[in-house]
Protein backbone atom coordinates (compact mmCIF):
# COMPACT_ATOMS: atom_id res chain seq x y z
CA UNK A 1 0.00 0.00 0.00
CA UNK A 2 1.33 3.42 -0.97
CA UNK A 3 1.23 5.83 1.95
CA UNK A 4 -0.47 9.22 1.87
CA UNK A 5 0.79 12.60 3.06
CA UNK A 6 -1.76 15.30 3.82
CA UNK A 7 -0.83 18.83 2.75
CA UNK A 8 -2.12 21.12 5.49
CA UNK A 9 -2.52 20.77 9.23
CA UNK A 10 -5.78 22.54 10.10
CA UNK A 11 -9.36 21.48 10.69
CA UNK A 12 -10.08 20.22 7.18
CA UNK A 13 -6.91 18.12 7.31
CA UNK A 14 -8.38 16.33 10.34
CA UNK A 15 -11.52 15.54 8.35
CA UNK A 16 -9.44 14.25 5.43
CA UNK A 17 -7.33 12.09 7.76
CA UNK A 18 -10.44 10.55 9.33
CA UNK A 19 -11.94 9.75 5.93
CA UNK A 20 -8.70 8.17 4.70
CA UNK A 21 -8.28 6.04 7.79
CA UNK A 22 -11.93 4.97 7.70
CA UNK A 23 -11.30 3.83 4.12
CA UNK A 24 -8.30 1.76 5.25
CA UNK A 25 -5.61 4.01 3.79
CA UNK A 26 -2.14 4.43 5.29
CA UNK A 27 -1.72 8.06 6.42
CA UNK A 28 1.98 8.77 6.88
CA UNK A 29 1.50 12.24 8.37
CA UNK A 30 0.87 15.84 7.42
CA UNK A 31 2.84 18.88 6.35
CA UNK A 32 2.13 22.59 6.69
CA UNK A 33 3.81 25.63 5.19
CA UNK A 34 3.40 27.43 8.51
CA UNK A 35 3.93 24.94 11.34
CA UNK A 36 2.93 27.54 13.93
CA UNK A 37 -0.64 27.35 12.58
CA UNK A 38 -0.89 23.56 12.38
CA UNK A 39 -3.70 22.29 14.61
CA UNK A 40 -4.32 18.77 13.33
CA UNK A 41 -5.30 16.73 16.38
CA UNK A 42 -4.75 13.11 17.32
CA UNK A 43 -1.83 10.87 16.47
CA UNK A 44 -1.18 12.10 12.91
CA UNK A 45 2.53 12.88 12.69
CA UNK A 46 3.74 16.31 11.66
CA UNK A 47 6.42 15.60 9.06
CA UNK A 48 7.53 19.21 8.64
CA UNK A 49 6.88 21.83 6.00
CA UNK A 50 5.84 21.06 2.43
CA UNK A 51 9.54 21.01 1.52
CA UNK A 52 9.86 17.46 2.89
CA UNK A 53 7.73 16.12 0.03
CA UNK A 54 10.85 16.36 -2.13
CA UNK A 55 12.39 13.62 0.05
CA UNK A 56 9.85 11.17 -1.41
CA UNK A 57 9.95 9.91 -4.97
CA UNK A 58 6.59 10.63 -6.68
CA UNK A 59 6.07 6.92 -7.23
CA UNK A 60 6.34 6.07 -3.53
CA UNK A 61 3.76 8.38 -1.99
CA UNK A 62 0.39 9.95 -2.75
CA UNK A 63 -0.84 13.34 -1.59
CA UNK A 64 -4.13 14.67 -0.21
CA UNK A 65 -5.01 18.33 0.13
CA UNK A 66 -5.95 19.17 3.71
CA UNK A 67 -6.99 22.77 3.09
CA UNK A 68 -10.63 23.83 3.16
CA UNK A 69 -12.16 27.27 2.59
CA UNK A 70 -14.96 29.59 3.67
CA UNK A 71 -15.02 31.55 0.41
CA UNK A 72 -13.51 31.17 -3.08
CA UNK A 73 -9.78 30.58 -2.77
CA UNK A 74 -6.96 29.60 -5.11
CA UNK A 75 -4.98 27.82 -2.37
CA UNK A 76 -6.02 24.26 -3.29
CA UNK A 77 -5.51 24.92 -6.98
CA UNK A 78 -1.97 26.22 -6.40
CA UNK A 79 -1.01 23.22 -4.27
CA UNK A 80 -2.51 20.77 -6.72
CA UNK A 81 -0.85 22.27 -9.77
CA UNK A 82 2.53 22.72 -8.06
CA UNK A 83 2.81 19.10 -7.01
CA UNK A 84 1.26 17.63 -10.16
CA UNK A 85 3.89 19.49 -12.20
CA UNK A 86 6.51 17.77 -10.04
CA UNK A 87 5.03 14.36 -10.83
CA UNK A 88 3.07 13.66 -7.64
CA UNK A 89 -0.43 12.20 -7.72
CA UNK A 90 -3.38 13.02 -5.48
CA UNK A 91 -5.60 10.43 -3.86
CA UNK A 92 -9.36 10.61 -4.38
CA UNK A 93 -10.93 10.52 -0.91
CA UNK A 94 -14.30 8.82 -0.34
CA UNK A 95 -15.50 8.29 3.22
CA UNK A 96 -17.10 4.83 3.55
CA UNK A 97 -20.37 6.39 4.74
CA UNK A 98 -20.72 8.50 1.59
CA UNK A 99 -23.07 7.32 -1.17
CA UNK A 100 -21.58 7.82 -4.63
CA UNK A 101 -23.38 6.57 -7.74
CA UNK A 102 -21.39 4.10 -9.78
CA UNK A 103 -21.30 6.26 -12.91
CA UNK A 104 -19.98 9.35 -11.12
CA UNK A 105 -16.87 10.85 -12.74
CA UNK A 106 -14.48 11.86 -9.97
CA UNK A 107 -11.46 13.99 -10.80
CA UNK A 108 -8.09 13.30 -9.24
CA UNK A 109 -7.92 14.54 -5.66
CA UNK A 110 -11.68 14.97 -5.26
CA UNK A 111 -12.93 14.50 -1.69
CA UNK A 112 -16.34 13.07 -0.78
CA UNK A 113 -16.82 13.33 2.97
CA UNK A 114 -18.90 11.49 5.57
CA UNK A 115 -22.61 11.23 4.81
CA UNK A 116 -22.40 13.00 1.46
CA UNK A 117 -24.58 11.78 -1.40
CA UNK A 118 -23.71 12.02 -5.10
CA UNK A 119 -26.45 10.75 -7.40
CA UNK A 120 -26.17 9.31 -10.95
CA UNK A 121 -24.83 11.27 -13.89
CA UNK A 122 -22.63 13.65 -11.91
CA UNK A 123 -19.13 14.87 -12.63
CA UNK A 124 -16.91 16.18 -9.83
CA UNK A 125 -13.72 17.99 -10.83
CA UNK A 126 -10.16 17.73 -9.57
CA UNK A 127 -9.50 18.60 -5.92
CA UNK A 128 -13.15 19.51 -5.33
CA UNK A 129 -14.60 18.97 -1.85
CA UNK A 130 -18.09 17.56 -1.34
CA UNK A 131 -18.18 18.06 2.39
CA UNK A 132 -20.04 16.39 5.24
CA UNK A 133 -23.67 15.49 4.43
CA UNK A 134 -23.76 17.59 1.27
CA UNK A 135 -26.26 16.30 -1.30
CA UNK A 136 -25.56 16.39 -5.05
CA UNK A 137 -28.52 15.22 -7.11
CA UNK A 138 -28.55 13.73 -10.60
CA UNK A 139 -26.62 15.17 -13.55
CA UNK A 140 -24.76 17.91 -11.68
CA UNK A 141 -21.54 19.17 -13.23
CA UNK A 142 -19.17 20.51 -10.58
CA UNK A 143 -15.87 21.99 -11.69
CA UNK A 144 -12.34 21.88 -10.33
CA UNK A 145 -11.32 23.24 -6.91
CA UNK A 146 -14.92 23.80 -5.80
CA UNK A 147 -15.96 23.51 -2.15
CA UNK A 148 -19.52 22.36 -1.49
CA UNK A 149 -19.70 22.96 2.25
CA UNK A 150 -21.42 20.75 4.86
CA UNK A 151 -25.15 20.29 4.45
CA UNK A 152 -25.44 22.08 1.11
CA UNK A 153 -28.00 20.71 -1.37
CA UNK A 154 -27.74 20.84 -5.16
CA UNK A 155 -30.84 19.76 -7.07
CA UNK A 156 -30.65 17.97 -10.40
CA UNK A 157 -28.78 19.44 -13.34
CA UNK A 158 -26.90 22.14 -11.44
CA UNK A 159 -23.59 23.40 -12.85
CA UNK A 160 -20.89 24.90 -10.63
CA UNK A 161 -17.85 26.55 -12.19
CA UNK A 162 -14.22 26.10 -11.16
CA UNK A 163 -13.10 27.57 -7.86
CA UNK A 164 -16.55 28.41 -6.50
CA UNK A 165 -17.69 28.05 -2.90
CA UNK A 166 -21.16 26.81 -1.96
CA UNK A 167 -21.74 27.71 1.69
CA UNK A 168 -22.97 25.63 4.61
CA UNK A 169 -26.61 24.62 4.23
CA UNK A 170 -27.12 26.45 0.93
CA UNK A 171 -29.73 25.13 -1.51
CA UNK A 172 -29.47 25.43 -5.29
CA UNK A 173 -32.62 24.58 -7.25
CA UNK A 174 -32.63 22.47 -10.39
CA UNK A 175 -30.77 23.48 -13.55
CA UNK A 176 -29.18 26.62 -12.06
CA UNK A 177 -25.68 27.55 -13.20
CA UNK A 178 -23.10 29.01 -10.80
CA UNK A 179 -20.17 30.68 -12.54
CA UNK A 180 -16.47 30.31 -11.80
CA UNK A 181 -15.08 31.64 -8.48
CA UNK A 182 -18.57 32.58 -7.31
CA UNK A 183 -19.66 32.59 -3.66
CA UNK A 184 -23.02 31.24 -2.50
CA UNK A 185 -23.25 32.18 1.16
CA UNK A 186 -24.36 29.92 3.99
CA UNK A 187 -28.07 29.14 4.01
CA UNK A 188 -28.79 30.87 0.70
CA UNK A 189 -31.55 29.55 -1.56
CA UNK A 190 -30.41 29.97 -5.15
CA UNK A 191 -33.22 30.17 -7.71
CA UNK A 192 -31.39 31.95 -10.55
CA UNK A 193 -28.03 31.70 -12.27
CA UNK A 194 -25.04 33.22 -10.47
CA UNK A 195 -22.46 35.08 -12.56
CA UNK A 196 -18.75 34.33 -12.44
CA UNK A 197 -17.10 35.99 -9.45
CA UNK A 198 -20.43 37.11 -7.97
CA UNK A 199 -21.78 36.64 -4.46
CA UNK A 200 -25.30 35.28 -3.92
CA UNK A 201 -26.88 35.51 -0.48
CA UNK A 202 -26.56 37.49 2.72
CA UNK A 203 -23.39 39.37 3.63
CA UNK A 204 -21.89 37.14 6.30
CA UNK A 205 -18.51 38.85 6.63
CA UNK A 206 -17.38 39.05 10.25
Amino acid sequence: MIGIIILGGGGHASVVAEALRAAGEDVLGFTDRDLSEATLAGDIRCLGTDDIIADHDPGTVRLAIGIGSVKPSSARMKLYEEFRERGYRFVTVIHPSAVVAGDTELGEGAQIMAGAVVQPGCKIGEATIINTQASIDHDCMIGRFVHVAPGATLSGGVTVGDGSHIGVGATIVQSVSVGTTALVTAGAIVVADVSAGAKYGADLDR
